[in-house]
């Protein structure tokens, strides 16, 4: 079956992916030319991408995604914009700890792990003595010198020690990345961070002033994260309702097999090879993982897909967990973190009916994060096994005494794009191929951050690109 492009009167434009970024994208579109015809294809059963609710014991809950930054206003203007406003909440809880020589520990000040303050670090007991000997000796070292990227990890080992990133660093950025600190770019990850070192040639004094800049009274002083009474997940869900209400398709189980150029268009083919399906549109914005996205720019842009294909991915498994204690529960703060070097399964626990004043009644609910790179093993157990190690762990760390009421695993499969040094070098050259294709613009967590706000921003951007590829005809 074949669909033709409209009449230059009605332009179509196809978005491929259902994920946060592709419901942002056909969103902007809409809002910004009405008339359009927009269509969102998404290959799965449902829209959403890594914004996914549940039930658990009875309450509905984020079985990806559970938080925004609230300090960028991408997502939250998003909420707002599809009336999910009113839901809008910030967690009641705060502060984290990093298990550490066999207790937990508060996390100190720092830039994704990145301390300013040695004294700080000292207060947590997480280094050892020559560990911290390592760390206070740093800005009586030569000046640093970046000349391009490098690997967070590696530069944080030779600058302020190997305990330092193991300790400190690689928790807070495999929190994010499910990523190994030596691996992942400085340019990406920390954007923030090089023209600091630049200017103070230390990374204590550098992360020192970005730390100060950060802590500089502002009025009001918004919260740092934000969620939605009744999980994140309904802001993909509200998202696609205001998508309709404003004339567009979103279309579940349309999977986009190939792409190519049809005129001054597009021609999209869609569903099994025994039985496609191809829709023309006058442009199309691609809002899949690197690997999808690549494999339809196999032919149209070479240079791009290769470049795509050179992105890893983390696979990760929530484990959600509620519990009945037996004895009151002392779990302060909002969950903890655990560096790879302690070996354990669990990489990080999030006391989610601590954190959220939604969540809160008699059953402690409680997500358990599972796998990083170079620990696909773990993801190989039965669901019931990992939800017994979760459990182990979870008791080894807090000492919590409690019946399993319910439980669930939910594993994401290359879930989280990793940056890898030189990677926005990288995005520059994937975009500048894709730019000389008109109509045609990419987005997604592949490219400029992995958090909501980042792929609504990215979203936004390719929605404005192809807006005016279709203005300049």
């Amino acid at each position: 079956m074949s669909v033709p492009a409209q009449s230059t009167s009605r332009l179509r434009v196809a978005v491929v992916g259902g994920g946060i970024a592709g419901l942002a994208a056909a969103r902007a579109l809409l809002a910004s030319r009405p008339g359009l015809e927009v269509v969102v294809l998404e290959g799965g059963a449902q829209v959403g991408g890594k914004l996914r609710g549940g039930e658990l014991a009875g309450r509905s809950v984020d079985l990806g995604a559970e938080a925004i930054l609230n300090r960028r206003p991408e997502a939250v203007s998003l909420a707002r914009e599809v009336g999910l406003g009113p839901a809008l909440t910030h967690p009641v809880a705060s502060g984290a700890g990093i298990w550490s020589h066999g207790r937990l520990r508060p996390i100190p000040p720092s830039i994704l792990g990145i301390p300013g303050d040695p004294e700080a670090v000292a207060a947590t007991g997480l280094l050892s003595e020559a560990g911290m000997a390592r760390l206070r000796a740093e800005e009586a070292l030569p000046p640093l010198r970046l000349a391009g990227d490098v690997a967070v990890g590696e530069l944080v080992a030779e600058r302020l020690g190997a305990e330092v990133r193991d300790r400190l660093v690689e928790p807070l950025l495999g929190g994010v990345y499910a990523g190994r600190a030596d691996r992942i770019s400085l340019q990406a990850a920390v954007p923030a961070l090089a023209p600091a070192v630049r200017e103070y040639g230390s990374l204590l004094a550098a992360a020192r002033a970005l730390l100060a800049a950060s802590a500089a009274p502002r009025e009001p002083r918004p919260p740092v994260f934000a969620g939605l009474d009744g999980g994140v997940a309904r802001l993909a869900g509200a998202t696609a309702e205001d998508i309709s209400r404003r004339g567009g398709t979103v279309r579940c189980r349309a999977t986009v097999r190939e792409l190519a150029r049809a005129g001054a268009g597009w021609r999209l083919t869609i569903g099994s090879a025994a039985h496609p399906e191809t829709l023309d549109a006058d442009a199309v914005v691609l809002a899949t993982p690197a690997a999808p996205t690549a494999r339809l720019l196999r032919e149209v842009a070479p240079a791009a897909a290769a470049d795509l294909g050179g992105i890893g991915y983390a696979p990760v498994a929530v484990v959600s967990l509620a519990l009945r204690p037996t004895e009151p529960a002392s779990l302060a703060g909002t969950g903890y973190l655990v560096p790879p070097v302690e070996q354990r399964v669990v990489k990080g626990v999030t006391f989610a009916s601590r954190k959220w004043g939604w969540l809160g009644g008699d059953l402690e609910l409680l997500r358990c994060s599972v796998g990083r790179v170079g620990e696909e093993e773990a993801l190989q157990r039965e669901d019931a096994e990992l939800v017994a190690v979760a459990l182990r762990e979870l008791r080894e760390v807090t000492g919590i005494q409690a019946e399993l009421a319910d439980s669930s695993v939910t594993r994401w499969g290359g879930a989280l794009p990793q940056y890898g040094v030189g990677h926005v070098a990288r995005v520059g050259r994937i975009r500048a191929a894709v730019a000389g294709l008109p109509g045609l613009a990419v987005c997604g967590a592949a490219y400029d951050g992995v958090g909501i706000p980042a792929c609504i921003a990215s979203a936004e951007e390719a929605a404005a690109r192809v807006l005016a590829a279709l203005a300049a005809g």
